[in-house]
């Protein structure tokens, strides 16, 4: 059962990057725009086989997943991996993230809202 709602068709990733607003450190880029709270991940041969790619997006899942009761709902967020994320574990996979969502103002400290 997923319960990570996933941007999937090629016009739901579109309309993120025509509305984005990015920011990056050395391991991740993360696109924000208005929308229905999706996550998309992208991940590009340059960064590893197809092992490595997947590794990769369960580590943004899992970090999404565990952090999704101080993401804001109303939000759409492409995360898109770099080089370096190939080399990095889970914290700092984690790490990247969160800081990269408080940038965006779409992670929320003090969020009191209950996950289903």
């Amino acid at each position: 059962m997923r319960n990570i709602d996933s941007l999937r068709t090629r016009s739901e990733f579109d309309a993120v990057y025509r509305k984005h607003r990015s920011y990056a450190d050395p391991n991740l880029v993360v696109y924000c725009a208005d929308g229905t709270g999706k996550l998309g991940i992208v991940c590009s041969k340059k960064v590893g086989n197809s092992v490595v790619r997947h590794h990769f997006a369960r580590l943004v899942r899992e970090a999404y997943r565990l952090n999704k009761k101080h993401i804001r709902k109303d939000k759409d967020i492409i995360v898109l991996a770099r080089k370096s994320a190939k080399d990095q574990g889970f914290t700092e996979i984690e790490a990247s993230l969160i800081s990269l969502l408080r940038r965006h103002s779409v992670y929320e400290e003090g969020s009191s809202e209950k996950t289903s």
